[in-house]
């Protein structure tokens, strides 16, 4: 099937956070958002879900919970137990959840920069403090420092490691042994670690996702893991997501502030999307990909030819682009403004995600052809300006 990833869709007008809060002719390619069409199978199944006419409250179906196991299963070689598994409305608002029930105020949370800039924000709102494991570029490639790791890790008031696996905004796909080691840093200092996997399902190949529950039962025991299909399907509007543990006691402290909260209930049009896009979203999922690599191609290619002062990070999962400008770029704000101002173009500086994102910039390629074309050539015609 030919799902036209290439056809151009005005999404103005639609209350669209990524086109309708930018200026007439601004090209917006910052937030992590598709400008494509959710699978045909998501769109059907909600459009069955409408014609019903009623939508109460909704409890979480045994289905939903089926569809994340077979999917994970399937795509991962892993799959977590029904008990593990407890339903959300976001990545970001499980984020908050865990920190405040695992953690108090006062508490350490470690990140590794430059890491997504929620991050920053959850820890701050929970009235947390964040401490800093700057990732290593060796190469053109990201890599952990595990002694600075360790050495953070070793103070008793640290107590969570949020990991990004796999990483955004590097878009780095972690190895079995690379999380081994980060694992038994924090098994050995008694840091428990929240993965985020929503971008599990967007890795290229010869990449493979590893989940870091499936490292071991020692590893699952300390840990939860949080994702979703929005980033993946893109439908993230209808706030569907979950996490998971093994561990009885992280789960029962994290009901225990969703019910607070009175965040235990998803909407109906969550459910619905989550499971058709798990059970018959594949296909599509799989041109996507294949659309998704072949505008990275024309970008690397872009820049080689046009903007030399820019080196491409290898883009091993995500559709999230991060370029290093250190050579060029004194202050990733003020090009982003520049940017912004006089070429009408919105990308993210890198300092959003920490200081070690100085010098980079992140740009979503996950649109039309013809898209980011337009965008490459505002970004060229940025530096024949300077």
């Amino acid at each position: 099937m030919d799902y036209q990833f290439d056809d151009p869709i005005d999404r103005t007008h639609t209350d669209c956070i990524k086109w309708d809060t930018a200026e007439p002719g601004v090209l917006p390619m910052w937030i992590a958002d598709m400008d494509f069409k959710a699978a045909p199978a998501i769109q059907q199944t909600l459009e069955k879900r409408v014609a019903h006419g009623i939508f109460g409250y909704t409890h979480t179906p045994q289905r939903f919970y089926d569809a994340i196991i077979g999917w994970w299963n399937k795509r991962h070689g892993f799959a977590p137990h029904p008990d593990w598994l407890i339903p959300v409305t976001g990545v970001v608002p499980a984020l908050s959840v865990i920190i405040r029930a695992l953690t108090d105020p006062g508490d350490k949370v470690l990140l590794q920069p430059p890491v997504y800039n929620h991050f920053f924000a959850s820890i701050a709102h929970c009235d947390r403090q964040a401490v800093q494991n700057n990732l290593r570029l060796h190469n053109g490639v990201y890599e952990f420092d595990y002694e600075d790791l360790d050495a953070k890790a070793s103070d008793p008031a640290v107590k969570l490691l949020l990991l990004s696996n796999p990483h955004n905004p590097v878009g780095r796909v972690w190895t079995t042994e690379e999380l081994l080691r980060i694992g038994e840093i924090c098994l050995r200092h008694n840091v428990v670690v929240v993965s985020d996997e929503i971008h599990s399902d967007l890795v290229y190949d010869p990449h493979r996702h590893i989940p870091f529950a499936s490292l071991g039962h020692d590893y699952a025991l300390r840990s939860i893991t949080v994702s979703s299909p929005t980033k993946t399907f893109n439908i993230a509007g209808l706030q569907a997501a979950y996490l998971f543990s093994e561990n009885a006691a992280f789960r029962e402290q994290v009901r225990h502030i969703l019910d607070m909260q009175e965040m235990t209930l998803l909407n109906p049009f969550a459910i619905e999307a989550l499971v058709a896009a798990y059970e018959q979203g594949e296909h599509w999922l799989e041109s996507l990909k294949t659309y998704l690599a072949a505008n990275f191609t024309y970008l690397t290619d872009f820049c080689r030819s046009h903007l030399p002062q820019i080196q491409v990070i290898p883009l091993q999962a995500t559709y999230l682009v991060w370029l290093d400008g250190r050579s060029v770029i004194p202050s990733s704000a003020d090009f982003a403004d520049k940017l912004l101002r006089e070429q009408r173009l919105w990308l993210s500086p890198g300092t959003l995600y920490g200081d070690a994102g100085e010098g980079f910039l992140r740009l979503n390629i996950a649109c039309p052809r013809p898209l980011l074309e337009e965008g490459l050539v505002r970004l060229s015609q940025a530096w024949s300006d300077s």
